[in-house]
């Protein structure tokens, strides 16, 4: 059995970056001695996405480079630990940051820079970059070679997002996140899962930051199995609210033998059909200026 031990990190921030390089090495550290191959963080940890209730330039200043010494550190600690890291930051980048995670594999190579494509334009990430696609990497870890892809917190929202990762050939898709976990984003979590027969990892603050709950979860995407006489849960981690480690075990031999077998994912579609997703001359008729309200 090819068991994938994935480490959602739901800790809490400190007060500087310093801090959270300091927390943030150390629960990496304890992740491994728990067995993990693979640690995520949550949302932009480099200042622990505290970018509500404050003077946008004065955050834009915490910005750091994806070659700073704060994500450096977290390659090098990969190396160490023979452990895949996924590290989030607010990243400098040209005229406006980006909401990026950097992805090290287990020799402390970086194999992954994604940015955060559906910035919450609503709020007051209008003011962020946002990404210009989304990627798939062959990622080595001490369980072997796994096809990883990356959305961050919004992305999930917009079915597209792992579909193109699935098309890509994702069979992991790492989610970093900061807003409530409640039952409907869970559904969404499950669902793009089930549909694209792709396990999905979710790791959130925990409860005590601000606007967050942590019930960080992985999915593992596989509905049916042989010997059962109907569908399964494919919810193999539901975390609680408090901070901590939350270790799940990615059945990696199940999940590549259901993709081989079952109709979803890209079995059955119809591509040629769908031109009104890719329409750009639609307008936008449900566009909420309040979200959160």
């Amino acid at each position: 059995m090819n068991l994938l031990k994935i480490a959602l990190l739901q800790i809490a921030p400190g007060k500087t970056p310093e801090e959270n390089l300091e927390k943030g090495i150390r629960y990496c550290k304890e992740a491994k001695e728990k067995g993990a191959d693979i640690a995520l963080f949550p949302e932009m940890w480099s200042n622990g996405y505290r970018i509500y209730d404050r003077p946008v330039d004065e955050w834009k200043e915490e910005a750091i480079s994806v070659n700073s010494d704060f994500v450096n550190a977290f390659g090098e600690l990969a190396g160490k630990l023979n452990m895949a890291i996924g590290i989030t930051l607010l990243e400098k980048y040209e005229t406006a940051p980006r909401n990026t995670l950097v992805l090290f594999d287990r020799f402390g190579e970086r194999k992954l820079v994604y940015a955060k494509v559906h910035t919450c334009d609503f709020d007051v990430e209008r003011n962020l970059t946002p990404g210009e696609d989304f990627y798939v990497v062959m990622l080595d870890t001490a369980c072997g070679i796994v096809n990883v892809g990356v959305m961050i917190c919004f992305d999930r929202e917009f079915p597209e997002s792992a579909r193109i990762l699935m098309l890509k050939g994702a069979e992991l898709i790492l989610v970093p996140n900061a807003c409530p976990m409640e039952i409907n984003r869970l559904s969404q979590l499950r669902g793009r899962a089930y549909e694209n027969m792709t396990a999905v990892a979710t790791c959130n603050y925990p409860e005590t930051v601000p606007d967050c709950n942590g019930n960080s979860s992985v999915f593992d995407g596989v509905a049916y199995l042989p010997e059962l006489e109907g569908s399964r849960d494919t919810c193999i981690l539901q975390a609680d609210g408090k901070e901590g480690i939350y270790l799940a075990e990615l059945d990696l031999e199940q999940l590549r033998n259901y993709r081989e077998s079952e109709v979803h994912g890209n079995a059955y579609r119809h591509p040629k059909k769908y031109g009104l997703l890719t329409d750009c001359s639609i307008g936008e008729p449900f566009v909420r200026k309040n979200y959160r309200e």
